[in-house]
């Protein structure tokens, strides 16, 4: 992985929160790695077909499917086996943004940092410096996570966070929020429809004679 990012504070706390998302796990959508791996910027960059590294800068936009990263310069890397590797960089006032679709409809990951690592191999992104990143269900956000480092892996459903001088939060602390999920019960509930009920307002039609 390219290591170019600035060292951060050692971290207060370190969390591993394997069951995060709640079960049934679900991991990013599979048919991301099966889409063609778009790179465009405003300035364009430099590539070196010794290193497999191409520096890019302006606008960035790096797309897989449903996968979205946006920054102002990328250093990105081919590995030998064909997977790739890129460190992102934000400007001030303008971090870099992720996000990518989930196997569960209308489930999504958003995050933004200073800078963000990216790995296509082990399926990991590193958000650094003044991370948050979100699940969304819908439009709605399910669960937020933030500090000076957050590692999300997606292979393994896992998140790791850390704090330090460079999180976004008072102290350098770390924040997880966890939204309320309903019970099966209680969607079921709200999705059935309501029962009928007698009128109590209408009356009988009356029998004429024949």
């Amino acid at each position: 992985m390219i290591r170019n990012a600035p060292l951060l504070a050692p971290a207060l706390l370190t969390a591993l929160l394997a069951t995060l998302w709640g079960a049934p796990a679900a991991q990013a959508a599979k048919t991301d790695r099966t889409q063609p791996f778009v790179i465009q910027s405003d300035n364009g960059g430099e590539g070196n077909k010794i290193s497999q590294r191409t520096r890019l800068t302006g606008n960035v936009v790096i797309s897989q499917g449903t996968l979205q990263l946006r920054a102002e310069s990328v250093d990105l890397r081919i590995t030998a086996d064909g997977f790739h590797q890129a460190l992102a960089s934000g400007t001030t006032g303008k971090p870099v943004s992720f996000s990518q679709g989930r196997d569960v409809p209308g489930e999504s990951v958003q995050g933004q940092a200073d800078q963000v690592e990216f790995d296509t191999k082990s399926d990991t992104v590193r958000f650094i410096g003044n991370a948050v990143v979100k699940v969304l269900r819908g439009t709605a956000v399910a669960e937020e996570v933030s500090g000076a480092v957050v590692l999300y892996d997606n292979r393994n459903e896992v998140f790791r966070f850390e704090g330090g001088q460079a999180s976004p939060n008072p102290a350098g602390r770390t924040r997880l929020v966890i939204m309320p999920r309903a019970t099966a019960a209680e969607a079921a509930a709200s999705a059935a429809p309501l029962p009928l009920q007698p009128s109590t307002t209408l009356t009988p039609p009356t029998k004429t004679a024949p």
